[in-house]
């Protein structure tokens, strides 16, 4: 019995391993896919600088006479032997070269890991750190322009933590130094750390590199070194939103000159002081790959130029530790990934106010990484141990043959601000990436069968005597008052509601709020799968029909995207109806957790008002509401299924609530007897 016992979690913990190793290799062969399968001439753009008209790799000239090779001159001269293979074998092998590096570097990786991270815990961290490798920006846009951007972290990771040996190491440090000379920040980190032997290794190998593409390659580096004020200057565009470095950034603000290039070195001086101070505490802490990560983060942003593909360092940053209460612990780890992995639009809206932090995330993550993130030392009492977050009391299944899930537990407490805005705002971001990718064009045969399905809703709400969207849609366009207020309706109060809903209760209800988030989202799920399975036409959209479209105007049915509308969202979303779900959804939330009947009764119009307008408007028909309500009825369930009934508050929180009586009966009650 001993033994099976004993055995049964280590046999788990081999099943999640297989699990996300396997998770690991779909990725790659997904990644391998999509990058072989790119049309010549759209992949491994930055590499076709080197290829000639036979195929092979072949420079005439001078590196850098057409802005596309950014790197150094040595990067040149370590590229020069592959001149022999045609372009599609240096394809084939630059795209699984890649991936090897990136195997190679998540292992590196998830070795580091600092304790209490044991043995055990660090084999799986290897897959999930090479899946998050490969689905990151940096990683993507390696494997599609062709560069060399991984090498140079790969071989400062392996002169950290692989070899033995203070000048072997460094002397990998100064090989990775020599394709991005801003590295040699590295040296100086180990200097600081007692580590002076490697740190002269470093300065030796770079100088040694240096040096010999100097000899090889003598117009490219002095193009290099002293015309491009050491590649300060290469690229086409270095104000581009690509270039994620200070100097990007100072350039995306309009500045220029003398007063750009004393604004970018005054800046760059005080970043490389605090984030090196920084990195040397992480190391002198025993957390040596949070000091790496720190110290890549303070290159990303003094660098001159800093593409997109030169840009792991940020994810690396994922390792420190950040938050004394639990809830908050997840905080930072999910702010980079989704920085490391997505694009900045999907976490920041598209608005002017936000442009300055949209244009600038990543930077931004590396600063705050560099220089403000504050990371837990190991000697904290919080760093193994943080605060544990409030759960409801466990509850039976609602049928025992589906069981609750198990690590779905009910908690009671506030979830953090920032995480919840931004789950919020990529869920968002994605449901309308996915919305607008179910187009009736893309999936189901468009334009025709979108119209077709509108007939068949039609032809069932006419045998059920529901067809009262003409007459309704006729009426509002006939009364001026009733059609301003229902465009209004229709278009203003969609999110602010929903929004406005979920703040009072972040705010008043926090056990209440988990349980009516993600009741909304699988709505919104359940509702994107109808998008895909069934396009439909809204009844605006039916020209045989004769609606009038009050919000959009007369539509012009001869053009297939009917005056660019169905260029920026789906119009054959209509079923089911989430402006209507979205609505039943906060009057349903107000009628059970409000104490007022008056709030009930506001609770209980706004998805009457939301009914009216969708169809005076002519943008849905009845059963697109009937459809709204059935997603909408399947998230409360799911959410019931899955974790059990609405939690309550913690006993504690309810008894600092006072319920009855007054000040003074409290001072009564507190008053010794």
């Amino acid at each position: 019995m001993r033994t099976g016992s004993a055995g049964e979690p280590g046999a788990r913990i081999g099943a999640l391993r297989a699990a996300l190793w396997l998770i690991a290799a779909v990725l790659a062969i997904r990644q391998v896919a999509d990058v072989l399968g790119t049309p010549r001439g759209e992949r491994l753009i930055d590499l076709e600088t080197w290829l000639g008209p036979d195929g092979v790799l072949h420079v005439a000239g001078s590196l850098y006479d057409a802005d596309r090779f950014t790197g150094t001159p040595f990067a040149g001269l370590v590229l020069k032997p592959l001149a022999s293979p045609g372009e599609q074998a240096l394809g084939w092998a630059w795209t699984f070269g890649t991936l090897g590096l990136v195997v190679v570097l998540g292992l590196v990786a998830a070795r580091a890991l600092p304790p209490p991270v044991s043995r055990r815990t660090s084999l799986l961290a290897a897959p999930v750190a090479i899946s998050l490798l490969i689905l990151s920006l940096p990683v993507r846009n390696t494997l599609h322009l062709g560069q060399t951007s991984i090498l140079p972290v790969l071989l400062v990771l392996l002169g950290f933590f692989a070899v033995r040996g203070e000048r072997a190491g460094g002397a990998l440090i100064g090989a990775g130094a020599a394709l991005q000379p801003t590295m040699l920040l590295f040296a100086v980190l180990l200097w600081c750390t007692g580590r002076k032997k490697a740190a002269a290794s470093t300065g030796l190998t770079f100088t040694a590199c240096t040096a010999l593409a100097w000899a090889a390659m003598p117009a490219d580096s002095w193009a290099y070194w002293v015309h491009h004020l050491a590649g300060a200057g290469l690229g086409a565009s270095p104000d581009a939103g690509t270039n994620q470095s200070l100097h990007g950034m100072l350039l995306r603000f309009g500045l220029q000159g003398p007063l750009e290039t004393g604004l970018f070195l005054t800046l760059g001086a005080a970043v490389a002081h605090l984030g090196l101070r920084r990195a040397v505490r992480c190391a002198e802490d025993g957390q040596l790959l949070l000091a790496v990560a720190v110290t890549g983060c303070v290159v990303v942003a003094v660098s001159p130029t800093t593409w997109r593909h030169q840009l792991l360092w940020v994810l690396l940053a994922v390792v420190g530790r950040v938050g004394s209460r639990r809830c908050d612990r997840y905080v930072w780890p999910v702010t980079v990934v989704l920085v490391s992995t997505l694009p900045a639009t999907m976490m920041l809206p598209n608005l002017p106010v936000t442009q300055p932090i949209r244009d600038n995330v990543v930077l931004l993550t590396a600063l705050a990484a560099a220089t403000a993130v504050p990371f837990l030392s190991r000697t904290h009492p919080r760093y193994r141990d943080p605060i544990p977050t409030e759960y409801a009391e466990p509850v039976p299944a609602r049928w025992s043959r589906v069981p609750l899930v198990p690590f779905w537990r009910r908690v009671v407490t506030r979830p953090n601000l920032l995480l919840e805005l931004l789950l919020i705002r990529v869920g968002y971001s994605a449901y309308q990436q996915v919305r607008l990718a179910a187009t009736g064009g893309t999936i189901s045969g468009g334009r025709a069968t979108a119209e077709h399905h509108g007939e068949q809703v039609h032809a069932i709400e006419r045998f059920l005597s529901l067809d009262v969207e003409r007459r309704f849609n006729h009426l509002t366009a006939r009364t001026g008052w009733l059609e301003d207020f229902f465009d209004f309706y229709y278009t203003s109060l969609h999110f602010v509601v929903p929004l406005a809903v979920l703040a009072a209760l972040y705010a008043r209800r926090p056990a209440a709020y988990r349980w009516a988030r993600s009741a909304l989202g699988f709505a919104t799920v359940l509702a994107l799968i109808g998008f895909w399975a069934y396009p439909l036409a809204p009844p605006r959209l039916m020209p045989d029909l004769g609606f009038i479209d009050t919000v959009h105007g007369v539509q012009d049915f001869t053009k297939p995207n009917y005056g660019t509308l169905t260029d920026l969202t789906n119009q054959y979303a209509a079923m089911p109806s989430l402006h209507f779900g979205w609505s039943l959804w906060c009057g349903l939330v107000v009628v059970v957790l409000a104490s007022r009947w008056w709030l009930k009764a506001l609770g209980l119009l706004h998805p009457f008002l939301t009914l009216c307008a969708i169809v005076g408007t002519g943008n849905h028909w009845v059963l697109d509401a009937v459809g709204g309500a059935a997603v909408v009825g399947a998230g409360f369930g799911l959410t019931h299924l899955l974790s059990g009934p609405r939690a309550s508050p913690p006993p504690t929180a309810r008894a600092a609530a006072p319920v009855s009586g007054t000040p003074r009966d409290a001072a009564k009650d507190r008053s010794p007897k």
